[in-house]
């Protein structure tokens, strides 16, 4: 099958879906190709019954990200707040405390530890340009070292940088050990620091959608209809003297493209010719995260009946983050846990039922004995996904930055970059995959009208 449109967007993730929206209401044809047989790339809903689902991909919006709350509203969809009523819970070694608020009952001095580099953190966050990250004044000495690095050197307590590095597990699903510091502070100042990333209230996780995250790629994909082509691995670009994309059983030839993939996917396609040196050099050293989402199902949230909210972070494993994933009217009850990281490399090696049961320990060992009486367990591994190959997104490991930074989002002749990856604010989130999306879209637009 051969097609012939003025834009081709390789991805029909929340990215590729807003780009083609936005070049769709200026008029411009548009043909969107996806390997999968779905829409919506890193969100992903799984039903549990009843009409209700559970989300294994992307599941949080929250203030402060503008481009996805208004999309959300332009589609009549609606939001629900993460449930945290109650008391949360702090494992430290073989010590479970629960707490109310933000901080734990933790030792003073692992808390002033974690708030003058808190502080210290702030400080270096504000002189990154999140579009230039290259540029900030100590690029160079920050992307040469890591943040486990760092915190070995300006942190005091070991449980200080046990925190710390609970974060970056959480945000990155990567290890301290493996992410830069310059990409640490450029992704935080993407998002206003990383107090807003790890918090709840106010926070990144602050808020869900109704009947699932994925609802806001298929009402896309609903708007813009049959242009939206499912099943179309691409595996070929030809941009010498005109651009042709070509996939298993479809040829789409095209003036301009837009890839909203991951680097990392994007460095697997077939060039003629080949990417500039620079570009592809990015792509291989862009990695995705490790993380898998693992959920227990019960006929009600019983830990809500103990006064707890169902969040937990633990610097002991191999689940250190828990949260109460419930649908909005709280029946069946839900307890979300993140694999991050190397433990979502060693035991995405284990067997499923060697996994569920571990799983199924940690939730008891939090919980109680009635976490061991799940009625069902699901769980998504995104490293073996044939079409992300790891999540929640890209991380830049040290001196990538530096070196490579500059081919990010720069376009190469006819094509142009899109992803979460490639957002100046909200990086790696689903915010910044829709701004990235419209930027990729303005930028060919600008070459139309050239």
């Amino acid at each position: 099958m051969e097609r012939s449109t003025t834009v081709v967007v390789v991805g029909a993730g929340l990215s590729g879906l807003s780009a083609a929206r936005v070049l769709r209401a200026q008029g411009v044809d548009v043909v969107v190709l996806e390997a999968r047989d779905r829409v919506g790339g890193r969100t992903l809903n799984h039903p549990i019954g009843d009409g209700k689902v559970v989300e294994v991909g992307g599941q949080w919006v929250g203030p402060g990200q503008e481009r996805i709350q208004s999309l959300i509203k332009e589609l009549g969809l609606e939001t629900f707040d993460t449930y945290g009523t109650g008391k949360n819970l702090f494992e430290h070694g073989d010590r479970l405390s629960s707490y109310r608020g933000a901080i734990p009952r933790v030792n003073p001095l692992a808390l002033v530890d974690v708030q003058l580099a808190m502080t210290r953190l702030g400080r270096m966050v504000r002189t990154v340009p999140t579009d230039e990250p290259w540029k900030a004044p100590k690029a160079t000495l920050w992307d040469s070292e890591t943040v486990a690095s760092w915190t070995r050197r300006h942190m005091r307590t070991r449980l200080g940088r046990s925190l710390i590095g609970l974060a970056c597990e959480a945000v990155w699903a990567a290890d301290p050990a493996d992410v830069s510091l310059l990409h640490f502070l450029a992704y935080c100042n993407s998002a206003d620091g990383l107090e807003s990333l790890i918090s709840t209230d106010g926070g990144a996780q602050q808020s869900r959608v109704v009947g699932g995250s994925q609802q806001i790629a298929v009402a896309m994909a609903e708007e813009l209809g049959d242009i939206v082509i499912l099943g179309e691995p691409v595996r070929r670009i030809a941009y010498g003297d005109e651009l042709i994309v070509s996939g298993d059983s479809i040829t789409v030839r095209a003036a301009q493209a837009i890839f909203a993939i991951s680097p990392a996917l994007a460095g697997r396609f077939i060039y003629e010719p080949a990417l500039p040196a620079s570009r592809d050099q990015l792509t291989q050293r862009i990695p995705n995260g490790s993380v898998i989402k693992c959920m227990a199902i019960y006929d009600e949230p019983f830990w809500r009946d103990a006064g707890l909210s169902g969040q937990l972070t633990s610097d002991r494993g191999p689940v250190k983050v828990v949260f109460d994933n419930s649908p909005p009217d709280g029946r069946p009850g839900v307890l979300l846990g993140f694999l991050e990281g190397n433990q979502a490399r060693e035991l995405g090696r284990w067997s499923a039922s060697e996994r569920r049961q571990c799983i199924l320990d940690c939730f008891t060992r939090f919980f109680g004995p009635k976490a061991a009486q799940a009625r069902d367990y699901v769980e998504k591994i995104w490293a073996d996904d044939e079409w992300t190959r790891g999540c929640y997104g890209a991380f830049f490991p040290p001196n990538t930055w530096t070196a490579f930074g500059d081919a990010l989002r720069a376009p190469i002749g006819p094509i142009h970059w899109a992803g979460a990856e490639t957002a100046t604010r909200w990086m790696g989130y689903m915010d910044g995959a829709v701004s990235s999306g419209e930027r990729a879209a303005s930028e060919v637009l600008h070459d139309l009208a050239r």
